[in-house]
C-alpha cells in the first residue's frame, strides 16, 4: 500500500511539474529561429545593496550602523540574499582570499570605479541580438560596460589583449545561448568577498529566455587556484519597458576618508 501511494504521489508531482512548465509562455523567436533575447532586463544590479539609515541630527549611516535598525517586513525583503556560494580555493591561497576580503575597501576594484569583470557583473541590463552577434550592455555600480559576442561560429581571437570582460564567443545549444569567455585580466574578483582569479580563468555563461524572464548562470574554471570549477547562483532578470539612460559617472572621492575596514555585504 505504501509503495502504491509513493508511486501515485510521484505521478501527481510529475503531472504538476509538466503543467507548470507548460504554463510558461513560449519565448518569442527571431527570423533565424533562435529565441529573441532583445530588450532591457531588470537584473537587480547597481547599488541596491546599500540601505542608508537616517540618524538623529541629519546624518546618514551607510554601513555598520549601530544600533542596528529594527527589522520590518519591507527591510527584510530588501536585504534578502541568495544562499552563500563561494569558490573552493586550494589551501595555499586561502590566506590571500581572506586578506583581500578583510581589506576590501582598499583592494576591491569596483569600489575604485573599475570594472567588476566577468562573471561578477552578472547578466546584462540590455541585449541587442542580431544575426551573427549579440551585444551586451551593462549599467553597474562602477559604471557602464559593454561586450560584443559573435555567434557566427568563429573561434576566439588570437590578437586580443586580456581585459576585465574577456574575449567571448557564443553559440546556441537548443534554446540556450552559451558564451565561452577567455583572455581575462587577473585584477577582478569572482564575488564581492576577495574571490580572486588568474588570467587563465575560463568562463562559460548560459542565457535562456523563459517567457518574460532571462535566466543566467556562469561556470568558472581556474584550476591554478580553484579546487574545482565554480558555478554562480542562478540569476533571473525580468523584461522591463524602462530604457537605459546615461549613468552618473563613477568618481572615486570617498576611499581616502575611510578610517576602518568596514565591509559591504553585496554577495553576488
Amino acid at each position: 500500500m505504501r509503495a502504491a501511494l509513493t508511486s501515485l504521489a510521484t505521478l501527481i508531482w510529475a503531472a504538476v511539474s509538466v503543467a507548470a512548465a507548460s504554463s510558461q509562455p513560449d519565448a518569442p523567436r527571431l527570423a533565424d529561429g533562435h529565441p529573441d533575447l532583445n530588450g532591457t532586463w531588470d537584473n537587480g544590479s547597481g547599488i541596491d545593496f546599500l540601505h542608508p539609515e537616517h540618524l538623529q541630527g541629519g546624518s546618514v549611516c551607510v554601513a555598520g550602523c549601530e544600533p542596528p535598525p529594527a527589522p520590518t517586513a519591507q527591510r527584510t525583503a530588501a536585504r534578502a540574499r541568495p544562499a552563500p556560494n563561494f569558490p573552493r580555493y586550494r589551501p595555499q591561497f586561502l590566506a590571500k582570499v581572506k586578506s583581500l576580503s578583510d581589506h576590501q575597501l582598499k583592494t576591491d576594484g569596483v569600489l575604485h570605479c573599475r570594472s567588476p569583470g566577468v562573471p561578477r557583473i552578472g547578466p546584462p541590463d540590455k541585449i541587442v541580438e542580431r544575426p551573427g552577434q549579440v551585444v551586451f550592455l551593462y549599467d553597474d555600480v562602477s559604471g557602464s560596460f559593454w561586450r560584443i559576442i559573435p555567434t557566427d561560429g568563429r573561434a576566439h581571437r588570437t590578437d586580443v589583449e586580456d581585459s576585465s570582460m574577456g574575449d567571448g564567443v557564443g553559440h546556441w545549444e537548443g534554446d540556450t545561448l552559451v558564451v565561452d569567455g577567455t583572455h581575462f585580466t587577473d585584477d577582478t574578483w569572482l564575488t564581492d568577498n576577495g574571490a580572486f582569479h588568474t588570467n587563465q580563468m575560463h568562463v562559460i555563461e548560459r542565457f535562456k529566455r523563459v517567457g518574460d524572464t532571462l535566466e543566467w548562470q556562469a561556470t568558472v574554471d581556474d584550476p591554478t587556484v580553484l579546487l574545482a570549477p565554480w558555478k554562480t547562483n542562478l540569476r533571473v532578470a525580468k523584461l522591463t519597458t524602462e530604457e537605459l539612460v546615461e549613468p552618473t559617472p563613477c568618481i572615486d572621492k570617498d576611499i581616502s576618508h575611510v578610517v576602518d575596514n568596514t565591509h559591504h555585504d553585496n554577495p553576488r
